[in-house]
Order: C-alpha cells, then structure tokens, then sequence
C-alpha cells in the first residue's frame, strides 16, 4: 500500500528521532512504503559479520532499479561533469531522484547498506571527487529542475537541480531575477551553499543571503522545510556551510526586479598592468557610492603572451557609468561591452570557463592593497614559466572585491556561516584558476599552484594584509575551508551538524567536498 508524502515524513522523523540502527532504518523504510526484504537480506543487512551485504554498493546499486525504475543509471560516465577529474570518477551507481522524497529514501538505502555517497548539482566543481564518488553512489538532483513563483512573485522556489542559465530564463518574461552565479550553466546547489557571488551582490549581497527557506533531506531521512523561524540554528548553517548537513532538495530565493543591464568585457595588453591594478583598487575602495556595479580582473596567459580580461557589469541599462571611467581610460584591444539580458550575459561568460579539461581552483583572502596585488600578479608571471608548455594550459589569477556593501548583507536574516565584516574594510579575493590537458602535467601544474598561494601568503602576512577566509567556491582540495570561517563560527557549525546529524552521516558516508574539520585532501602536491 503507498502512503502519502506527509506520512512518510512524519514516520521518518519519528522513527529515527533517537536511533538509527540498522533496524529503524527498514522500520522506517517500511513504513514509508518500502518494503526492504524485497530487495535486500535482512538478516544480512543487520548482521555484524565481518563480509555481510553491510558495505557493499554492488548490492545496492543492483536493487535500486526496480526499487526507482528509469531512475538509476550503471554507467558513470553518463554524469555530466565540469572538468576531466571530477569525469574521470566512476561511481558503482548514479541515482536520479524525481523528488525530494525518493532522495530520502536514497539516503537511507545509503545508510543501511552503508555505501558511501556524493551529492551532485551541476557538477562544476574542479576536484575529483566534490560531487562524485569512485565505486560508491552518486546522487544526481538534475531531475529536480522545477521552477515556480509564489502567488505575490517575490520568491522563486527553484529545484536544486537547476542550471543558473534556466533560472535567469525562467525568471526573465516578469523582469525578475534572483541572485545567482554568474556562469550559464553553473548548478545552483553548489553556488548557493558555499556563498555565492553575483553580478547583483552589491545591492542584495550573496546567494546565501538571499534564501528565505530550504527544502532539506536530513540525515535521518525527513524533508524539513528550513527558514528563520522554524530551523534558525540549521537555516544559519546552511548559508555557506556546505553539504555537511543535509541534502538540500530546493531553494525558495527571494526575488528582485531585473531588466536588461550594461556587461561584457575588456581585453588589455600586459604594459597597462600597474594602471589596471590601481582602477581595481580604486573600484574597491569607491564600490558602496555605485552597489549596482560588479567586477573581474583576470591576469592570463595565453599563445606566450600575457593579457589582462576586465569583466564589467552594471545592473542597469547604462552605458559607462562613472564608477568605471578608470578601465575606460585605457585603451583596450577588445571590448565586448553593451546592453544585454543577464542570460546573455551569462552565456558569454561561459566562453571562458570551457568544460572537459583538467581544472584547479585555489583561493585566498587579503585586505585590499594595491602593491600587494602588483606582487601576486608578479608572482604568478614568474612561477608560470615552469609550466608555460603544458599542453592546452589556460591560466589565470582572477581578482575581485569583496566590497564593504556585501559584507554589510551578510548580516541580514540572522547572519551567515562566513564569518566576514564589513568593518574589516574592502578585501580582495584571489582565485587562481587553471584548466590544462594532460594529466601528465597535473603534479608540476599544482605545484606551481601550491607556489603562488604560498608565497602571495607569505608577502600578506608579512604586511599584515592576510584574512584567513577561504571562499568555498574557488577553493582546492588542500584548503581547509570551513575552519577559515572563524573559530567561533566552525565550533556553532558542528553543534549544528551533531544535532541534525548525530551519526556524522555527511562527515563520513558523504566523504567529499569540504568537511567540518578538515580539508578534503590534506597532503600538498609537493609533499607527494
């Protein structure tokens, strides 16, 4: 007999209020409409013998398609993923859950067969691992690709499957928007649970503090709908927290009117670099006169030639307002600027984010300095002759402000996980971003990576610029993010997650991306 989605839940959160052995876990599937010894050994799954069905994720993925039929696929590499790592990782299983509920019942099948599990969104993170899982089962929400508004149209409930591109499109006929990434076909998980920078974050500050209520699978199977008022401790988690304490099935994102806006980008020669880096200074120190602004200045290489990528938006129709007229004094050799929609805008953004090579991220945070960022680009020029003939080697330092006008949003809604003020002044975030071909270059690649963070680090310190903040996003597998936020945030972070996740499902059947306690690879390339 099926019992109904309310039921379930009430079950699930009733029976594994307390415990979660073995056996609550198929009372609690039972009850919920499966009936577990259809597909599994019982007896078997809560045996304690050492090479008993307890473990395997052979077993597992073999019940799960007549458990969800059309829903499980056997061949990894049918996942559509970013980079060449993430690709590379082949999971026993992939599940593609129609809803929030069969992803609970995931979960649990997860947790009684103890197969270990990934969480994938759009899949655009660069390490292997983030949002797959080699021999286990990757949960794939692509399916959960709904989008609605509200009765009023002042929130976009937004399936966690969704690509940023759909969203924008979506929301586009009522001249609405969302704050979101900034890269067509960014998954909107990802982004909305480690902060999320936008075009717009200067007027409404990051995803994460644009969320008025999550749908959240937790580690006991229920589906808590989780805003201010009836989860405060675990809606403040998940604005930045990452996948460490649930799985989150939607977002209701509150909405703001958005029409067509001023974008595009400016390529410069590498001799305006000491003018390049002074107007992106100034930008940060003049951004809360013009929060409609939003900035990127890349230093790369590419053909043997350094140049310098200027990615300018205005959240309006506008064409050049004053808060750029420092990069409009100098002469660019191209210039891609003009009036577009934001799913145009995105669209030429992924121009330069290709898909299908072999990527790195690394991220810091400084207080903003003008000779200090003269000294990482520097830095980065110089380290890059190691590796400057790696096949297909796209590099880049990407720079941006952190501005005084997001920070001060970060303190809406009772706050984020982040740990950032507005008091501390304008900061600079770095990401070195890498993509290359071979994996033959990976090692000399990452550690010129690890050379250019170290030494950026060293000279801030030095300075006293350095800010211990690690943006989720562009951070690597050897960053330790969470305990960046701060020691205050990282200790309510993991009473958070003992509360809602007292069996550590999400630290560790749940192994990948960033934990509570530490990074997700903790030896550097040079230590190899």
């Amino acid at each position: 007999m099926l019992v109904s989605a309310a039921i379930v839940v009430g079950i699930l959160s009733t029976v594994l209020a307390t415990s979660t052995t073995e056996q609550d876990l198929i009372a609690a599937l039972n009850a919920g409409g499966l009936d577990v010894s259809r597909h599994f050994n019982t007896a078997l799954l809560t045996s304690s013998t050492p090479g008993s069905l307890s473990g395997s994720c052979s077993h597992l993925c073999a019940a799960l398609p007549a458990i969800f039929p059309g829903r499980v696929l056997s061949n990894g590499s049918a996942a559509d993923f970013w980079s060449q790592q993430q690709a590379e990782v082949q999971p026993a299983c992939i599940f593609r859950p129609a809803d929030s509920h069969q992803v609970s019942r995931g979960l649990l099948l997860a947790r009684l067969t103890k197969c270990p599990f990934a969480v994938k969104s759009g899949g655009h993170a660069a390490f292997a691992g983030a949002s797959n899982i080699q021999d286990g089962l990757t949960i794939d929400l692509s399916a959960l690709n709904s989008i609605t508004l509200s009765s009023n149209r002042s929130i976009a409930h937004i399936g966690a499957g969704n690509r940023w591109l759909d969203v924008y499109t979506a929301l586009q006929p009522y001249n609405l928007s969302v704050i979101g990434g900034r890269v067509s076909d960014i998954g909107v998980g990802g982004l909305t649970l480690g902060g999320g920078i936008s075009f717009f974050s200067g007027i409404y500050g990051w995803a994460c503090d644009n969320v008025a209520n999550y749908e959240v699978v937790t580690a006991k199977g229920a589906v808590l709908e989780v805003n201010l008022d009836s989860y405060p401790d675990l809606y403040w988690a998940l604005r930045g927290g990452g996948n460490n304490f649930g799985i989150v099935t939607r977002f209701d994102l509150t909405t703001h009117p958005q029409g067509l806006m001023w974008g595009g980008s400016r390529l410069y020669p590498i001799e305006y670099k000491t003018d390049l880096i002074n107007a992106l200074v100034q930008f940060g120190e003049d951004a809360p006169k013009d929060p409609n602004a939003a900035l990127i200045v890349s230093f790369a290489y590419a053909q043997g030639t350094f140049l310098v990528n200027v990615d300018i938006e205005y959240a309006k129709p506008v064409v050049s307002p004053p808060i750029f007229s420092s990069f409009e004094a100098i002469p660019a050799v191209q210039d891609t600027m003009g009036i577009k929609s934001l799913p145009e805008i995105t669209l030429e953004f992924k121009q330069s984010n290709p898909d299908g090579l072999r990527e790195s991220y690394w991220a810091v945070t400084f207080k903003l300095d003008t000779e200090l960022v003269a000294f990482i680009v520097d830095t980065f020029m110089t380290e890059l002759r190691a590796v400057e003939n790696a096949t297909g080697l796209i590099p880049a330092v990407v720079l941006q402000v952190i501005t005084t006008d997001m920070t001060t949003h970060m303190s809406k809604n009772g706050g984020n996980a982040l740990g950032l003020d507005s008091s501390e002044g304008p900061l600079l975030l770095l990401n070195l971003s890498f993509m290359w071909a071979n994996a033959a270059d990976d090692d000399a690649i990452m550690a010129v990576l690890e050379s250019i963070t170290a030494k950026s680090i060293t000279e801030a310190k030095s300075r006293g610029l350095y800010h211990e903040y690690l943006y989720m996003n562009y951070a690597s597998q050897y960053q330790d993010v969470v305990q960046s936020y701060g020691a205050t945030n990282h200790e309510r972070l993991q009473t958070v997650a003992r509360k809602y996740d007292p069996d550590q499902v999400f630290q560790k059947l749940q192994p990948g991306y960033f934990k509570l306690n530490k990074a997700p690879n903790s030896t550097y390339p040079s230590s190899k």
